[in-house]
């Protein structure tokens, strides 16, 4: 990833975001907020996948309550899910261009199959904002979190929950697929901290991100290195992470080896109550949704969006690509409370289920 803009204006946007969240949160009505839309713009928002929880309990909730801020409650989305076929969301952005939206918001399944079908919304006059993913092709804007610093924060989690234990034994990479731009730049911020650190006794690309994969990935590295010589495991994602541990459970491995994680899933910070995934990265994905629907409704409007990014990124097509980016948060046992609970992502009775409520007490979550 190239960054051209200094990471001190990351600070500034993100604040300036916040406060716009605040607004939106007690606003269902559509008054108030930033700027506003004269005309009904229709935004076209496609989401990669319906797995991976966030998508359909904050993203896509998150982005429609913003669009309707903005625009005075005249804006619409118009919503479509890949389920993680690219042939599928190319198809949807045809349907999008025949739909004629003003913009689309386009979480990639494939980053470089999504090209194509973001040249074709181009040439028929439709703003395009990659979200999350950087996608390829003539894309006007980005919105994601700072991938590679993501991958630092899980690998100096690791090297924590390691200690002076570091060099002794095998890690175990499990990255995320190959499709999606994201995953490599996780891998290279873990790398950057790691490498020298540790012996990576194997590693994996994940296909399509499913933990059944991640589950056939870790019982394939249990049998390679033997269940005794792992000492931990880099998970680039939360679902990844319920997969490997449940491979490690059915090898007897006891006591687990510590597990990253990243997207703080209700499945995920219940595993790291439990004392079974060491830790998750809490991304804001209210702040990231709604960069996004500014972002599109900016764009939509025909305004300059100058004043809304915070960095310039390039993708393998598309050179300075106007971008806000937004850091995550090392989410372990210790700040649960401070971060996704005091958010509001998840009540503390929706995390300390009966089974957890006596562990919940004793780590202070209550």
């Amino acid at each position: 990833m190239n960054v051209y803009v200094g990471r001190a204006a990351v600070g500034l946007a993100v604040s300036a975001l916040t406060v716009t969240l605040a607004a939106c949160g007690g606003a269902d009505d559509g008054t108030g907020g930033a700027g506003g839309s004269e005309g009904a713009v229709k935004i076209g928002l496609l989401l990669p996948e319906n797995e991976t929880a966030r998508y359909e309990k904050f993203d896509k909730p998150l982005i429609e309550k913003k669009v309707a801020l903005l625009t005075l409650g005249k804006g619409k989305v118009v919503y479509a899910n890949a389920m993680g076929d690219a042939a599928k969301q190319n198809a949807q952005v045809d349907t999008m261009i025949d739909n004629k939206v003003d913009a689309l918001i386009i979480d990639a399944v494939d980053a470089k199959t999504i090209a194509g079908a973001v040249t074709k919304a181009k040439a028929a006059g439709i703003a395009v904002v990659a979200y999350d993913r950087l996608a390829e092709g003539p894309i006007d804007a980005y919105t994601s979190f700072d991938n590679e610093d993501v991958g630092r924060v899980q690998g100096k989690a690791l090297l924590e929950a390691l200690g002076d234990k570091a060099r002794n034994g095998k890690i175990v990479m499990m990255n995320g697929a190959v499709t999606d731009p994201n995953a490599a730049q996780f891998r290279s911020g873990a790398r950057s901290v790691l490498d020298g650190k540790v012996n990576v006794g194997k590693e994996y690309d994940t296909v399509e991100w499913k933990p059944e994969n991640a589950n056939s990935n870790m019982a394939a590295a249990i049998s390679a290195l033997g269940k005794d010589k792992i000492t931990a495991v880099y998970s680039a994602n939360d679902g990844m992470a319920g997969g490997i541990i449940a491979a490690l459970k059915a090898a007897g491995v006891n006591p687990l080896p510590p597990v990253t994680g990243q997207d703080t899933e209700l499945a995920g910070v219940q595993r790291i109550v439990a004392g079974e995934q060491y830790m998750s990265v809490y991304k804001p994905y209210a702040r990231e949704a709604e960069a996004a629907a500014e972002l599109a409704v900016t764009l939509a409007e025909g305004d300059k969006i100058d004043g809304i990014i915070n960095q310039m990124v390039s993708s393998p097509t598309t050179k300075r690509v106007p971008s806000v980016l937004i850091p995550g948060t090392s989410v372990t046992r210790n700040n649960i409370g401070s971060t996704v609970v005091l958010d509001g992502v998840f009540t503390i009775e929706e995390i300390c289920t009966d089974k957890l409520k006596a562990t919940c007490e004793e780590i202070g979550l209550k």
